[in-house]
């Protein structure tokens, strides 16, 4: 057992018997005499596997110790802190509990309870962090698990629409990126680009007719292409996972001004994700070619983006993407078949 266990006790005899003990037992100590060396200690040395910490000490006690240590970890990196003590006071354990003590030792204490009670609540911290780690990992892999059936699923979309293989992807790239840039977390972008790649997945519902219809569509037709958004939003609703994901299928049609569909939403009341991913889809619909139409130069697809500013689009998101086009000076950002 070779895990670093730090001892902090004002008393040095109770210190060098907690010492002795530990390192008898085969353990790696470390004798500390107040809370101030506790910290610095950690602070130049890094984290240890335990700690056990007195109580009652002269300047910075363990309560007020445990405090200043929580106060500078990570979330979930919380070091395990058992409390050295001489008190049978009740409300003693449930002020450091609250703290976040893991457990209490009695002073004066067996050398050998000692010694248990420590080798005990290493092996209970161990088999905790390996349990997180299995957690983690299924986690990850159901995450995986989870993208590639929608990546499959955006590849069905796409497959329905001639002109727009792809379309999916590179949505959720854009609207990836523009979250990025605008101090989205990494799990946030991972949402954005999942609603991405499933915007459009109410096309499943409209005929293949209408779809890859060349020219322009009947009025009829066009209600039925404008009820994809609706059909997609019903389609994602029920995925307990990412309930989000149907604001993107269901809004990403809603314009800033409120003249856009299906519910004539307006400004922030659109779902900030549907915001994103309306300039994403728009600016891909304009850089790739089209069955009614071929690709836009950058020049006329940027003009767009920055006359559709607090229009068609939320000028935050607008702007981004127009920054990402000004950046992009070799047109890279399209649709590249068939050029």
């Amino acid at each position: 057992m070779n895990e670093r266990i730090i001892v902090v006790d004002d008393d040095p005899v109770v210190l060098k018997k907690a010492w002795k003990s530990l390192t008898d037992a085969g353990m790696k100590a470390v004798p500390l005499k107040s809370g101030e060396q506790l910290l610095d200690h950690i602070r130049k040395n890094g984290s240890p596997e335990l700690i056990l910490l007195d109580i009652r000490m002269p300047g910075m006690d363990g309560y007020e110790t445990l405090t200043k240590l929580r106060e500078s970890e990570t979330p979930g990196g919380e070091i395990p802190v058992i409390f050295l003590t001489g008190d049978e006071d009740e409300d003693a354990e449930i002020r450091g509990l609250s703290l976040g003590a893991v457990d209490f030792i009695r002073k004066p204490f067996v050398p050998g309870v000692l010694v248990l009670r420590v080798r005990h609540a290493v092996e209970l911290i161990k088999l905790q962090r390996d349990l997180a780690g299995e957690v983690e990992k299924k986690t990850r892999e159901n995450e995986e698990l989870f993208l590639q059936v929608v990546s499959s699923l955006a590849d069905a979309i796409d497959a329905k629409d001639a002109y727009t293989k792809g379309h999916s992807g590179r949505v959720a790239a854009y609207a990836k990126e523009i979250a990025g840039r605008c101090g989205y977390g990494e799990k946030e972008q991972d949402n954005i680009y999942m609603m991405g790649l499933l915007h459009d997945v109410g096309k499943i519902g409209v005929p293949d007719s209408i779809i890859n219809k060349p020219g322009r569509l009947t009025d009829e037709e066009f209600q039925k292409i404008r009820q994809h958004p609706v059909i997609g939003g019903r389609i994602l609703k029920n995925i307990q996972k990412m309930p989000e994901l149907a604001s993107g299928a269901k809004w990403h049609h809603e314009r800033f001004d409120g003249r856009g569909y299906p519910d004539a939403l307006a400004g922030f009341d659109i779902p900030e994700a549907a915001r994103i991913i309306a300039v994403a889809d728009a600016y891909d619909a304009m850089t790739s070619n089209r069955s009614y139409r071929v690709m836009l130069s950058q020049e006329e697809v940027r003009s767009e983006i920055e006359k559709g500013m607090g229009k068609q689009f939320d000028p935050r998101f607008a702007k981004v993407m127009l920054d990402m086009i000004d950046e992009d000076k070799e047109y890279k950002m399209r649709d590249h078949r068939g050029v």
